[in-house]
Formats: C-alpha cells, structure tokens, sequence
C-alpha cells in the first residue's frame, strides 16, 4: 500500500491527515471494494481492499493532478455512506444497473458530522464545498470517462481478481496521465500515449468483463438474498450494515451456521441455506432457463468500462482511444453487446 500510494502522490498531504480518524470514513475499513465476493470460495480474491483505502487514494490522485482541497476532500469521503458488502446492498434495493441507490445518504451524513464540520472550518471550508463530488469532473465523471473514482477502482479491482494490474503497470499507465479539457469542454484525465492508454483500455475490459458474467452476477444477487433474508430472520438489523465490519457480520452468520442448521425457524433456515450456498460455492452451471432446485440469475447489471482519451499530436487535442483505435473500437463494440447465458445458477447447499 505504501509503494501503490507513492506512485499515486509522491507526497501524502500534511492536511488530510486530521480527517483520516473521523468515524464515518474510519468505518469503512471493514467494508470492502469488491461487493461480498471476499466471502464465498467462487472469487479468489488475492487480497482484501476496503472502501477506506479506495477514498484515501482517491483522494490522492485528485491532490496529485488538483491541488485543490475542496476537490481532495470531496473524494475523500465520496463513499461515506456505503454500508456493508458495498453494492450488493443495491442489488437488494433492486439496483443492479446503476448500482447508485446507496449514495443517497452521502451528503446528508457529512452534513450531520459536527467533527468533520470543525476539521473544515480549519481549512476554511464549508460542508457544501465538499458534499457532492459528483460536481468536480476529476472526482467523478460519466461512464465511459477517465475520472479519479474509476481510474482508482479499476487497479485494485484488477490486481485482486485476476492480477491484472500491478504495481508496475500501475506506475506505467499513471505516470502517462495528464489533465486536459474533453469534447464537453470539462476536465478529464487523458493519456499522452496511444500505446499506453490502448494496454490501459484493454486491461479495464478484462475487469469489466468480470463484473459482466454469470459469475459475479450469481454472487452479488445471492449476498443481496443472503442480506434479505437475514433481515427477515432477524440475523441481521438494518443499522448494523453501518456498524458491524464485513468481518465481523461474516464471524456472526459462520457462527449461526455451526449452531442453528437444525433449526425449524423456516425464516431461519431460508437464511441458513442461503447463506451456506453462498459461502461454499464454487462454480455455477449456465443454463437457458431456471434450473429446479438451484438459485439462478437472470438480471442486465451496470456495464463498468474505460473508453479514455488520448492527447493527438496531430491536432493538438485529445480523442477518445475507441475513435483512433479499430481494435479498441471493435473490443469495445463486443463488450457493449456481450451477453452471458440468460441464467446463472448455483445448486442450493444442503444444511445436513
């Protein structure tokens, strides 16, 4: 972390320190980048990255390109409100395509942070300088656009589930960035060399890819049931998803499991077979229809990709990679028109 976090800023920021114990965003070292997939034997997850460590170096690489405390702070605690499991939390709210409906409560909890309001004070700022940080195009731009949030994410998401990236890659492709106005005249990041944002743009594919097969779409809508029906059963609160780290939420059901599968609660047990299927799986069938006695899958989720600018010699301006490149253009093409099996399914575990 410490290397990966030299390569994003040579120098950490003596100012953000003070916001770095605020209790909103130091919750979020027990939530993870990668959505639940940590807990169940289908992902093999190479290491575990928090929410706490996607918003600090986030807010990094804005002080990087920025030096802008308004624009560092406001992708410091861009994800204050995302609970447990991250987005599988949207998928439960029925979310799947724009996996948004947890950034709802953002602004409203750092506005009732009276800590984090006195930290700002000191820097001479105010809550609305740093609430939405959806208004600074370098924290957070449109699908397919290159902003600070998406270039942070698709490193460690790519180094975690299959080794993507590295931190050498990640110093190749980071040291070619620079800042430069896009055809909708806002600021974006944008590459200085065509081969380099072309291996950049072909690495993002394979992440998206994963997050687009029926793998990862059976783990995120079965951890969406498993947190469904804990609710119902009452092994799990609502709250808790903003108190409990994944750790110890994951330690609590394990215990359940060992000790209630006998249990005549059929709410219980609905939880239990859930939850067991969940942790033990290792691979899913694909099917053209609903398979009897398995969980299946048939849902269209957000299509996460990279179609980044590249600075052209030839007119002195930037273009997209897809538009200068046949085959980024054609990759690209074959991923917005991908579609896995109809059904994902898993066979439900046995609680005996």
């Amino acid at each position: 972390m410490k290397k990966y976090r030299e390569i994003l800023c040579a120098e950490f920021p003596d100012f953000i320190h003070k916001y770095l114990s605020l209790k909103i965003l130091t919750r979020l070292q027990g939530v993870g980048l990668l959505c639940g997939t940590d807990w169940t034997a289908l992902f093999k997850n190479n290491f575990f990255y928090s929410r706490f460590e996607h918003c600090v170096n986030c807010a990094l690489i804005v002080w990087n390109f920025t030096r802008s405390k308004k624009q560092t702070l406001a992708a410091l605690l861009h994800d204050v409100s995302t609970p447990a499991f991250s987005h599988v939390i949207d998928f439960k709210n029925g979310d799947a395509l724009t996996q948004t409906s947890t950034e709802n409560a953002n602004a409203k909890m750092l506005r009732a942070d009276s800590e984090l309001a006195r930290l700002l004070e000191q820097d001479n700022l105010a809550i609305s300088d740093i609430d939405n940080y959806h208004a600074y195009p370098i924290c957070d731009n449109e699908i397919p656009q290159l902003s600070a949030d998406r270039l942070e994410y698709m490193f460690p998401s790519g180094a975690a589930l299959q080794r993507i990236f590295s931190l050498g890659s990640v110093r190749r492709f980071y040291g070619d960035l620079t800042l430069t106005q896009n055809e909708f005249g806002k600021n974006e990041f944008a590459f200085r060399t065509k081969k380099i944002a072309l291996e950049y743009f072909l690495r993002c594919m394979k992440v998206g890819m994963i997050l687009q097969r029926n793998e990862d779409k059976v783990a995120m809508e079965l951890f969406a049931r498993v947190v469904e029906t804990a609710l119902q059963c009452g092994a799990l609160c609502e709250n808790e998803l903003f108190e409990m780290s994944e750790k110890e939420l994951i330690a609590r059901w394990d215990k359940m499991l060992s000790e209630s599968a006998q249990s005549e609660n059929a709410s219980l047990q609905d939880f239990l077979v859930h939850y067991k299927t969940f942790r033990t799986m290792k691979k899913i069938r694909r099917a053209h229809a609903a398979i009897p006695n398995h969980f299946c899958v048939n849902i269209e989720v957000k299509r996460r990709y990279i179609n980044p600018l590249v600075i052209t010699q030839e007119d002195a301006g930037a273009k997209r990679i897809c538009s200068i490149s046949r085959r980024a253009s054609r990759l690209q093409d074959e991923f917005l028109s991908f579609h896995d099996e109809p059904f994902g399914c898993v066979e439900f575990a046995s609680l005996k």
